[in-house]
């Protein structure tokens, strides 16, 4: 569609100067009487229509008629105007063959009538030649710089959506590695309860109710991590690591360690702490930690972490004063904002962030589902 919208254009130019074109040729012809009016001004309609196609043959064709027209004098200015139009679409080296043409035919004229020629009146008539050679060479230019910006434009937003993707795809697989330890655990509960059951029922059955009732706990936390989960992959360098999965039990860690480095973090819990689900346990974690991060980098030095343990949803909600300058010097690549979705996400919650009233102030909201249970 494009393509044919820009053939449409170009048609509709050259019957613009063709008719243009026609009416100067045939105006001049008639003032020098030259009686050759009908044929110069074919010839050069017809120029306008084919210098886009064969723009060196065409020049070729015109260049001669218009030798003709000075051998036999006067000069044909409509062929000199047809000239001029040639040589804009000239793909390459305009101003040399521009510089040919004129050589051609100032020498043929010299040779004619030197007189005649030899003025300075004469040299004007081929600045309509090298304008029109500079004009369009101009134009092609501009045209392969703007084609040149679009195309990078379009790699670099491909290869940004590409890296957000992959970036998409990184935190997928380093949240499924994190609820790798906390899925085996449940399942060894699981095992070593049912182990326990077989032998409570043999000597004690009246105990293996308590026995059943971890089993079945156990086994319904073990399916609420593995919906959020389709796939494990775990990096053979972290094959060792016991460190715990970091939760909100750790957040007087994360801004102790925050403060020590001089930011500013006022915190209010809302509500009662309880045990959460494991998933949403580690997003809120991380998105308070990804915010923090990003209000202590981009912010004034403070930031307000408030924690409200809901009924059956947990929010946290981080605000800092933006500070323009940093936002500009230091500005990043938006995969951290990524991630806290994904975070979301996967712990079936929602993230809003933006500016809130009166637009100095920087609000990260996550809400994640407990389920209810405490």
């Amino acid at each position: 569609m494009q393509a044919w919208g820009q053939r449409h254009r170009a048609v509709l130019s050259d019957v613009g100067v063709a008719i243009f074109l026609a009416a100067a040729t045939l105006q001049i012809e008639r003032a020098n009487q030259t009686g050759h009016g009908t044929a110069v001004t074919s010839l050069a309609v017809a120029a306008v229509f084919l210098r886009r196609r064969w723009p060196y043959p065409t020049l070729a064709v015109v260049t001669a008629g218009a030798l003709a027209s000075v051998i036999v004098q006067p000069m044909s200015g409509g062929l000199l105007l047809a000239l001029g139009v040639v040589m804009f679409s000239v793909p390459r080296q305009p101003i040399a063959y521009a510089a040919g043409v004129s050589i051609l035919i100032f020498g043929t004229g010299l040779v004619v009538d030197a007189s005649g020629w030899w003025k300075i009146q004469s040299l004007a008539a081929f600045t309509w030649i090298f304008g029109g050679a500079g004009i369009g060479d101009g134009v092609r230019s501009r045209r392969a710089y703007l084609a040149e910006v679009t195309e990078r434009a379009r790699q670099a937003e491909q290869t940004r959506e590409e890296e957000a993707r992959r970036r998409v795809m990184d935190e997928r697989l380093r949240i499924a590695r994190e609820l790798h330890d906390v899925v085996a655990h449940h399942i060894a509960v699981i095992s070593v309860q049912a182990g326990a059951a077989g032998h409570v029922l043999r000597q004690q059955p009246e105990q293996v109710w308590p026995v059943l009732g971890n089993i079945r706990e156990a086994a319904d936390t073990v399916l609420r991590e593995i919906h959020s989960v389709i796939g494990v992959l775990r990096d053979p360098d972290e094959a060792g690591s016991t460190e715990p999965t970091p939760g909100l039990d750790r957040l007087p860690e994360l801004i102790g360690g925050l403060r020590g480095a001089g930011f500013r973090v006022r915190s209010e819990l809302r509500g009662e702490p309880r045990a959460l689900p494991v998933v949403t346990d580690l997003a809120a974690y991380r998105i308070v930690q990804e915010a923090l991060t990003n209000a202590h980098r981009y912010g004034d030095g403070a930031a307000t972490l408030t924690v409200d343990y809901g009924p059956d949803a947990i929010t946290v909600e981080i605000t800092n004063t933006i500070v323009a300058y940093r936002v500009n010097t230091r500005a990043g690549s938006g995969f951290g904002l990524l991630g806290m979705r994904e975070r979301a996400a996967a712990a079936h919650g929602t993230l809003s962030t933006g500016p809130v009233d009166p637009g100095d102030r920087y609000r990260v909201l996550a809400v994640l589902p407990t389920g209810g249970k405490s």
